[in-house]
């Protein structure tokens, strides 16, 4: 093969291999929403067992009582080795009263995601600050010592 045929060859390898790289990912986490099942979820007709039985078990439950359950769906897209952005995502929410029966069936959107920025590099605490040297030799000296409940001391670990 002549030179340049070659080279042509290993330039378009290149790009093609190159342009792959960029290629969008697309990703699917959670609940697999099929619309007729969750439309067929009645408030004062089905139960906690029923709605079990036809959605399957939720995303997540209510953390201060089982008045709750979420079904999360969400679409995400990124390119090589950036964050996921979300594309879409659906959040469904079935509601309970004390006996288990449904009393609501709310679908939320994307834009009842939360966004949390973090602050700088430290995250702010109170209480006293302590320098470098202070947590490279802080521990000189108390480890043992009476009071401290180390394993030397009584009432510690060590006897």
């Amino acid at each position: 093969m002549p030179f340049p045929v070659r080279l042509a060859g290993c330039a378009a390898l290149l790009v093609a291999l190159g342009s792959t790289a960029c290629a969008p990912m697309k990703t699917h986490q959670g609940y697999v929403i099929d619309k007729e099942l969750v439309d067929s979820v009645q408030p004062g007709v089905d139960t906690r067992e029923s709605v079990l039985q036809t959605l399957g078990r939720p995303t997540l439950t209510s953390q201060f009582n089982q008045g709750e359950w979420y079904y999360v769906s969400r679409d995400s897209r990124n390119f090589g080795y950036s964050d996921p952005k979300v594309r879409e995502q659906t959040t469904i929410r079935v509601r309970f009263d004390a006996s288990g029966n449904v009393t609501a069936v709310d679908k939320m959107g994307k834009e009842m995601i939360a966004s949390v920025d973090p602050y700088g590099k430290k995250t702010p605490t109170l209480g006293r600050k302590r320098s470098f040297f202070d947590d490279l030799f802080g521990n000189i000296g108390t480890v043992g010592a009476p009071g401290t409940g180390g394993a030397g001391a009584p009432g510690g670990s060590g006897q």
